[in-house]
């Protein structure tokens, strides 16, 4: 009888966690998703350090892997102050200023995404916290040369 109710536990438990797992509305999370990963680079694209915080998690951290795959890191209040002090010269030319997004998976509050530039490619790990997604982590590998980010 031990062995019953445990195991009947044991299911309700798998039950609810992953049904608490799914989220409400995928389209709209996939969608949210995009939109906070499509911020992220246009605040880069546009040196706008406040725009640049709105997307990151406060936790946030940015692993850089350079073309000779030596290995950097940026943290949340790093990337703002990067993002606020680029000039023209430190960005990529406007022709370079395109991406291609894609939202990877999304479970509960967590989801990946991917967004590939012609200077470097990212893979972002994004949570859901009060209804808003933010950046949580980053890691980038460059694929050209670039003199930002640092």
């Amino acid at each position: 009888m031990k062995h019953a109710v445990l195991s009947i536990a044991v299911c309700l438990l798998f039950l609810i966690s992953s049904t608490q797992a799914q989220p409400s509305n995928p389209a709209a999370d996939a969608s949210a998703v995009r939109a906070t990963v499509q911020n992220y680079i246009e605040a880069y694209y546009h040196a706008d350090g406040p725009r640049m915080q709105q997307t990151l998690d406060p936790h946030y951290l940015k692993h850089i892997i350079h073309r000779d795959n030596s290995m950097t890191e940026r943290n949340g209040s790093q990337m703002i102050e990067d993002t606020s002090t680029a000039t023209p010269a430190n960005l990529p030319s406007k022709a370079d200023q395109t991406e291609q997004i894609s939202v990877l998976d999304i479970v509960g509050d967590i989801a990946s995404a991917k967004l590939v530039t012609p200077g470097w490619t990212d893979y972002l790990t994004l949570s859901k916290s009060n209804g808003q997604w933010k950046i949580v982590s980053v890691v980038q590998r460059i694929t050209a040369s670039l003199v930002f980010p640092k």
